[in-house]
């Protein structure tokens, strides 16, 4: 009855799920892991760039390379986890993997290498492991399919909330706090989601886990790969998905702090990783409003059309972004670039909780791990080669030319699922079982 009283209090249906204590829990959770997982990117981010120069690119690529092999060939084995116990598992092993780049970093007095390299390894297998799970086990969290969006946009708010105050805290704290503790910060938000996922536990009865398909390890990634292919408009989106992903990476992660770092940018506390986490704060304000706006809105009956909207407002501001860093004035970059990062931000919304809502209405229950590891596969693997890629083409182009690449090849991209799929129709209703 309470939880009922609460539902009709919440007149936004983005809150509505709030109303169910075991979503609630996972909110909470995943937001303040989503925090410190942006504290810790732009730390990781920024340090790389110091240490290797454009050739920290190849440390994101390692990133993506494991996320990839994890969801290709670890599938075959998470099936057989049930899906919360999966999920306080990653959120542990990347708390420890943490504590020990912690460690390790306060006994040198700076980040070795390969306690970097370790750290990404850990985290990247723990959110490939983490992730899939997690969208299975929502639909059986929220129970009323017609719910689903709102869910979906009230979990993605908690990474469009993280990269709004992650990076800000970067920016105001930076001054005064340890880099290395931006890091132990990470460790503990890990423990604190954690310790969510294990409430809802308690609060829900225990799925059995659904015995892994037999045959190669690949089986399990690759029946995703069919089951999303069947669906015309998904599968449009696999096909295109490692393209957008490795494009966007390649921009914010190695060629904005670049940009940054050349051109001698600082912010609060003088600083240029004050100045990235202001940029990244700009991407995280629209980020979360747009998700805000999506989120209280019902599945479109064209979703087409949102997803490729939202490609063209990602490639025109990461197109922005490369053209402030040829012709914007040095007084003015700043700001330049936070309106063109703000503008790109847009689109992030309009596709994933598109696509997520989608996934989980027209693709079996059964299927959602294989299919979530499946877009894991190719974003990592498009990941894998912008980010091998990159660090040439910079060098070859200039980083700010390479940057406006990046933005108009997602321009490119969205502007041809347009043309196929707008007119694309979707029957919203309830979740194969």
């Amino acid at each position: 009855m309470a939880a009922q009283k609460l539902k009709r209090r919440l007149a936004l249906p983005l809150l509505r799920p709030l109303a169910i204590p075991a979503v609630a829990l996972l909110w909470g959770g995943l937001a303040t892991s989503a925090i410190g997982d942006q504290l810790f990117a732009v730390v990781l981010s920024w340090v790389a760039v110091g240490l290797l120069g454009t050739a920290a690119g190849y440390l994101s690529a390692l990133a993506a390379a494991t996320t990839l092999a994890t969801a290709l060939l670890a599938g075959h084995w998470a099936d057989r986890v049930e899906h919360r116990r999966m999920m306080i598992g990653a959120d542990l092993a990347r708390a420890a993997i943490l504590l020990l780049l912690a460690g390790a970093w306060l006994l040198r007095g700076s980040p070795a290498l390969w306690s970097l390299i370790m750290c990404v390894l850990v985290l990247a297998a723990g959110l490939a492991l983490f992730r899939p799970a997690m969208q299975a086990v929502l639909p059986g969290l929220v129970d009323d399919m017609a719910l689903l969006p709102a869910a979906n946009a009230l979990l993605d708010t908690t990474e469009r909330i993280a990269r709004l105050l992650g990076p800000g805290l970067v920016g105001l704290a930076g001054a005064v706090l340890p880099l290395v503790h931006f890091v132990t910060l990470d460790a503990a938000t890990f423990i604190v989601s954690a310790a969510a996922v294990f409430a809802i536990l308690r609060l829900r009865p225990r799925e059995a886990p659904r015995p892994a398909r037999a045959g190669h390890p690949l089986t399990a990634v690759l029946h995703g790969f069919r089951a999303v292919r069947r669906h015309a408009l998904l599968g449009f989106v696999l096909s295109i998905s490692g393209v957008l992903n490795g494009a966007w990476y390649a921009a914010y992660f190695l060629g904005l702090p670049l940009m940054i770092a050349h051109a001698g940018i600082t912010g609060p506390g003088g600083t240029g990783l004050a100045a990235y986490g202001l940029v990244i704060s700009g991407y995280g304000s629209t980020n979360l409003l747009t998700t805000l706006i999506v989120g209280n809105r019902a599945m479109s009956r064209r979703p087409g059309r949102v997803i490729f909207t939202g490609n063209l407002f990602l490639g025109s501001g990461i197109v922005m972004l490369g053209l402030a860093g040829l012709a914007a004035p040095a007084p003015l970059l700043l700001a330049a670039f936070m309106g063109a990062a703000a503008l790109s931000a847009i689109g992030g919304p309009l596709q994933d909780i598109t696509v997520a809502a989608l996934r989980q209405t027209a693709l079996p229950r059964a299927d959602l791990p294989a299919a979530v590891r499946a877009f894991m596969a190719l974003n990592q693997a498009g990941t894998l080669v912008a980010l091998a890629a990159s660090p040439l083409v910079f060098d070859r182009l200039g980083v700010a030319r390479g940057v406006t690449l990046c933005g108009a090849i997602i321009l490119v991209v969205g502007a041809c699922g347009l043309w196929r799929h707008a007119g694309t129709e979707a029957a919203v209703g309830q979740a194969p079982r």
